[in-house]
């Protein structure tokens, strides 16, 4: 059976990976020089059950109005023609509920959860290196009122099996000692003993590996434009290089997917959201933090690889735009500061700024369409590392035609 894998970042190529496990004889297709160099190249690292909370959530409309007049805000809304960002906000919108928020959490911390399980069973079977840590990830309160508010929704993910702790600010720097300075401003934690951290890049490229060993064949420079269909069947897809053909075709474009997705009629519900990352050298002498983990209160992400710190924030709305400045670092690096000042060489950030394939839910978009030989594997948003090796898994099954062992309830094309 050919298969075609449209996309080579992080779930393009663990689905390559599980295909190619299955017996299938599988082509990547990816219009970059090489695997994960989109969304998956310096994304946060963060392996995180524990922070599974959908975005859409009650608070979150605010949030993003705010943004409009204020900087600094953890979700920022850029006012742009492009009707389908307004489309997607609608729908984002519609998910701001409680009880949305509660569902949409339950079925991203069971999928993250299980596809977490499916991470560490492949990374064993093929001894991967990715500068793993697995001594679980910290998510700290800067005031009292929101660290209640935190352990207060703490059951919608310990009732679906996610071990959580509640910290003092001391129990806090007892399990992360290089927090010492920011020990003032610091309410609490809730610990996930269980999440981890690692380079996703460095995982995507080991895997890669891995795969061109399976007999998987990549074509990279290759910009994929349309495809061609008759019927309920993919035909072809036409590419800069020609047109590929296969018996199936599996579409994990990330935040490109619906562009491809319109060529045949399908309406993806899946949007870029900017995300931005520094990466900072760590020396001699410099205090890094071993456990990564979230400040709740910025939402500005950390984990260190190595010989390297890397934090993230930011979820912006601002359409297919990557450029940046240093400018739009100036919160995250001073929020690093306060929590490690003396946790790298600050004096030489390497900047980044990537796409998160967005759905309104939160949730991916995986399996059947109403082609027969078309699947997807996409919208994976700010977790696609966490979730990528089981959603992968996952689309294997429907295509070898097992019954997947995750509930799909939610995870479907509608």
């Amino acid at each position: 059976m050919k298969t075609i894998v449209l996309g080579g970042g992080i779930v393009g190529v663990t689905s390559a990976y599980f295909l190619a496990k299955a017996g299938d004889d599988v082509t990547v297709v990816d219009r970059r020089a090489g695997v994960a160099l989109e969304t998956s190249f310096a994304n946060a690292g963060l392996v995180a059950p524990g922070h599974s909370y959908t975005w859409a959530s009650p608070r979150a409309p605010k949030i993003m109005l705010k943004s409009l007049f204020q900087e600094g805000q953890a979700l920022r809304l850029r006012l742009t023609a492009d009707w389908h960002m307004w489309a997607w906000c609608w729908l984002f919108l519609q998910n701001c509920t409680e009880e949305r928020a509660r569902l949409n959490t339950s079925r991203k911390v069971r999928l993250c959860r299980y596809s977490q399980a499916q991470l560490h069973a492949l990374t064993a079977a093929e001894q991967l290196n990715y500068e793993r840590i697995s001594r679980g990830l910290l998510y700290l309160y800067r005031d009292e009122a929101a660290f209640a508010s935190g352990v207060a929704h703490m059951s919608i993910l310990t009732d679906n099996g996610l071990p959580l702790e509640t910290l003092t600010p001391q129990d806090t720097i007892a399990k992360e000692p290089a927090l010492a300075s920011a020990r003032d401003a610091l309410a609490g934690a809730i610990y996930c003993p269980t999440d981890e951290s690692g380079d996703a890049y460095l995982f995507t490229k080991a895997l890669y590996e891995r795969c061109v060993a399976l007999g998987v064949t990549f074509q990279f420079n290759t910009e994929i434009q349309r495809a061609s269909a008759s019927a309920d069947r993919i035909d072809q897809i036409e590419t800069s290089h020609g047109p590929i053909k296969g018996d199936r075709f599996v579409l994990a474009l990330g935040s490109y997917s619906p562009f491809l997705g319109r060529t045949l009629g399908y309406r993806i519900p899946v949007y870029p959201v900017k995300g931005y990352s520094v990466t900072l050298p760590v020396e001699s002498g410099h205090t890094p933090p071993d456990l990564g983990g979230v400040d709740e209160k910025n939402l500005v992400a950390w984990a260190r690889f190595g010989d390297r710190l890397r934090f993230t924030a930011t979820a912006e709305f601002a359409g297919y735009d990557t450029r940046h400045k240093p400018a739009d670092f100036t919160h995250m690096l001073a929020t690093a500061r306060g929590l490690f000042p003396n946790g790298a060489d600050y004096s030489r950030p390497s900047y980044w700024a990537g796409l998160r394939p967005m759905t309104p839910e939160g949730t991916p978009i995986i399996g059947a369409t109403r082609h027969r030989n078309l699947f997807i594997n996409t919208g994976h948003g700010h977790m696609g590392w966490t979730m990528s090796c089981g959603t992968a898994r996952v689309l294997a099954d429907i295509m070898q035609g097992r019954t997947p062992e995750l509930d799909m309830t939610g995870l479907t094309l509608k």
